[in-house]
């Protein structure tokens, strides 16, 4: 039974809990970590930072504040990217196997990450370089598909070929890196990792993301288009060809945001729209919206596990991903564009 009304839109009270159920996480997660905090007190430094006051330990705040809430902010960002990106790849190539990385931009912005890291850049040049590479390799893969016979299954191949390329220039920079510092940074930054976060990467990678949700939002009812044909898709007045164009820029421009903020984070844009499209159906006005909310919620929970544990959140999110997914094919029947 989908959870959705005839038209396929989510009820009001569902947008409801897609968007208070990742706030609420937020929240709780906030209080979870080496250093405990009680929710009473994150609502006293709350109601604190609106009054001028400070009541709690500076310590406290510092960790309140400076360590644990652009961690989370960016866990919600991320979660939600990958996951609407997820979902459009996913319908573009009419495969629920499609990821975030299909077109190689994955790849391509570790790759700018990593010679970012080898030329000693800081943050925000490195979330630059990694940008711009994630869209050089969409770039190449558009360039490298067939020209005149221009079509998914091409697109498809020309970006395993990129990719592939880009992760052989990830290897050759490790390869040329100091094995004391650069190697250990990068191979740690590849894992994925939102330790790191601060307000400063959080404003540099934060709005390409939410620039491209906002219009993939705006273009939902239109995605539901995608798996057609040209001649299937004429009769609606909508041009196939630049809704395609439209939709893998903005979820090229969304997971490169993403990669360049904590490297790369697998499984969430696999995971999410899948299990989202067997709860609401194939309906991009109910899937969009529930994978956005879902996608921020399991990140956040994730990310907090990956803290306490001490490990990379790439590493958790395919060890609660993979037999999940597994679950999700066994009880399930799959789902339809």
């Amino acid at each position: 039974m989908k959870l959705t009304t005839k038209v396929g839109r989510l009820p009001a009270y569902w947008h409801i809990i897609l968007t208070l159920l990742p706030l609420a996480a937020g929240l709780v997660c906030l209080a979870i970590g080496e250093y405990p905090v009680s929710v009473r007190d994150i609502l006293i430094s709350v109601r604190d930072k609106l009054t001028g006051q400070q009541t709690l330990p500076t310590f406290t705040e510092a960790a309140i504040w400076k360590i644990r809430m652009p961690e989370i902010l960016m866990a919600l960002i991320v979660g939600a990217g990958l996951s609407a990106a997820g979902c459009a790849f996913q319908s573009l190539f009419a495969n629920p196997l499609a990821t975030p990385d299909t077109v190689g931009v994955a790849s391509g912005a570790s790759f700018g990450a990593a010679l970012a890291i080898l030329l000693g850049a800081g943050m925000v040049m490195r979330q630059a370089i990694s940008l711009v590479m994630g869209l050089a390799a969409v770039l190449l893969t558009w360039l490298a598909s067939a020209k005149k016979r221009r079509s998914i299954s091409t697109i498809v191949l020309a970006g395993i070929m990129i990719g592939s390329l880009f992760n052989a220039l990830v290897t050759l920079v490790k390869y040329a890196a100091d094995p004391e510092n650069q190697l250990p940074a990068i191979t740690y930054w590849l894992m994925g990792n939102l330790k790191g976060a601060s307000y400063r990467s959080l404003l540099f990678g934060a709005p390409p993301v939410i620039f491209g949700l906002v219009v993939l939002y705006l273009l939902r009812w239109r995605m539901n288009l995608l798996p057609l044909s040209e001649d299937e898709s004429y009769a609606s007045g909508v041009s196939i060809r630049a809704l395609r164009f439209i939709t893998v820029l903005l979820a090229t421009l969304i997971t490169a945001a993403c990669v360049s903020m904590c490297g790369q984070v697998g499984w969430v844009g696999l995971l999410i729209p899948h299990m989202c499209r067997m709860l609401f159906g194939s309906n991009h006005l109910s899937v969009l919206p529930a994978s956005v909310g879902l996608g921020a919620f399991f990140m956040v929970l994730v990310d907090t596990l990956a803290r306490c544990c001490f490990l990379p959140v790439s590493v958790l999110t395919a060890i609660v991903g993979a037999p999940f997914f597994i679950l999700l094919m066994r009880k399930g029947r799959g789902w339809q564009l």
